[in-house]
């Protein structure tokens, strides 16, 4: 299929932190996932795209891979309200079905190709899913109409056969291998979030000196399937706290993926139970983890290996979550249970993500994809900002263990059921958040 990217530069392209709105869309059959926590679900990073010279607001995820948007054949209540493809002369309809089933709900639709227009980006001939029937996806909740996986061609939905991924088109448009590579910050507000293609944003770093860059694990010399990296161990106010070791095959260490369609972050259980037993004070419910909203706290994430290997501080805010508040009183973990991970052994949503700066880079000749990364939260700083909005903490100091004690805990399935999922997950507990659905697509 022939394609062209057209660019005038490098292009920063807005990213939108939009609130979800609940909609009073059915549970979706077949799933028995605890419906209180869709609460922690609070807000999105939608990017605008136009498709046949139509304009969407798309969910940017990097635990995806596939394009897709809602069609004016979709007539289901999932997707009433939203706005629709209407077929043009540029568009290369095929017969080839499209159909992904996801934890809440799923897609379906056909593939085809279109003029895809992001920023200063055109490409033509890219292809897509034109999805004519939704259940259960909540894209009322954000007014999204569809999904731009930019994760790696190896988890495609979509057959190869049929064109590149966007992400791939995207890369096409450098002639300098080094520029190939997207970055973004996710915001904490409405103007504070970044996404740029080509370029680094200046008001997070000046150079690529200020990154520090590792590779992307790939397990068993397989194909690169999510963004990846070694998550050697946590902090809990600058103590180490060690993890159990990964499930993948030659990993240096636990594997975590960085995947922006994923509110929290989520670990194994033990250790996941053991993180909070150390932090004091936290109870686990049917909504998960909760915690007071006042516990200070700050927590390290040690990424990278050998001389690359370093200490990433997130926010007390991320940890004890006030979006995920019920009462003001205790709030939503920002670091919940998940058993159901095989493709890794933890996902950083998040609330990690809006602690960093990061850059996503292609393969070239001379190294494999990498990822850089750099630290913008100031633990002094962010703990003081705590406290003055949430007040004092009066709980004793967090004490980390070194083995969890099991006589109080619960597993996934204890707090929500066994749900079928894919891509990253098979099983539940807080993967009910709407924007996780792309990254937990069944396999086949």
């Amino acid at each position: 299929m022939a394609w062209c990217v057209l660019s005038i530069a490098a292009g920063r392209i807005p990213l939108y932190r939009v609130p979800r709105i609940q909609s009073p869309s059915r549970r979706p059959s077949g799933t028995s996932v605890d419906l209180s926590l869709e609460t922690s679900n609070q807000f999105a990073y939608l990017v605008h795209v136009s498709i046949g010279g139509q304009d969407f607001m798309v969910l940017l995820h990097t635990g995806s891979s596939d394009l897709w948007v809602v069609s004016s054949d979709c007539t289901t209540e999932d997707c009433a309200g939203v706005r629709k493809y209407s077929r043009t002369p540029s568009l290369s309809q095929s017969d080839i079905p499209f159909h992904l089933n996801y934890l809440m709900g799923n897609v379906s639709g056909a593939v085809g190709s279109e003029t895809v227009g992001l920023g200063q980006f055109q490409v033509s001939s890219q292809v897509l899913a034109l999805a004519n029937a939704t259940d259960g996806l909540g894209l009322r909740g954000t007014g999204n109409s569809g999904i731009m996986g930019l994760s790696f061609p190896a988890e495609a939905s979509i057959p190869d056969t049929t064109g590149r991924t966007v992400v791939e088109n995207l890369f096409s448009a450098f002639n300098d291998t080094s520029r190939r590579f997207f970055a973004f910050k996710l915001g904490r507000d409405q103007a504070s979030s970044s996404f740029t293609l080509g370029e680094l944003d200046p008001t997070y770093a000046n150079t690529t000196d200020d990154l520090t860059y590792n590779s992307v694990f790939s397990s068993g010399g397989s194909l690169y399937d999510y963004w990846k990296l070694p998550l050697h161990s946590l902090t809990v106010n600058g103590t180490s706290f060690s993890l159990s070791k990964s499930r993948l095959d030659r990993a240096p260490a636990p594997i975590a993926v960085l995947d922006t369609g994923t509110t929290l972050v989520l670990g194994p259980s033990q250790d996941v139970t053991r993180f909070w037993q150390s932090i004091g004070g936290a109870k686990q419910t049917a909504r998960g983890w909760e915690v007071p909203c006042n516990r200070a706290v700050v927590v390290g994430m040690v990424l990278g290996e050998g001389d690359t290997q370093k200490e990433y501080i997130v926010d007390p805010a991320d940890i004890s979550w006030k979006e995920g508040s019920v009462d003001g009183e205790w709030c939503l973990g920002g670091i919940q249970s998940n058993d159901g991970v095989f493709s890794a052994d933890w996902l950083l949503g998040d609330t990690f993500l809006r602690n960093v700066y990061v850059t996503h880079h292609a393969a070239t000749d001379s190294q494999p994809p990498r990822i850089g990364l750099r630290g913008l939260t100031e633990p002094a700083v962010a703990l003081a900002a705590f406290i003055e909005d949430r007040g004092a903490d009066p709980g004793p100091p967090a004490q980390v263990r070194s083995s969890a004690d099991h006589t109080n805990s619960l597993t996934s399935a204890d707090i929500c059921g066994v749900a079928t999922a894919g891509g990253f997950v098979a099983g539940a507990v807080v993967l009910v958040l709407v924007f996780t659905f792309t990254g937990y697509r069944r396999k086949h």
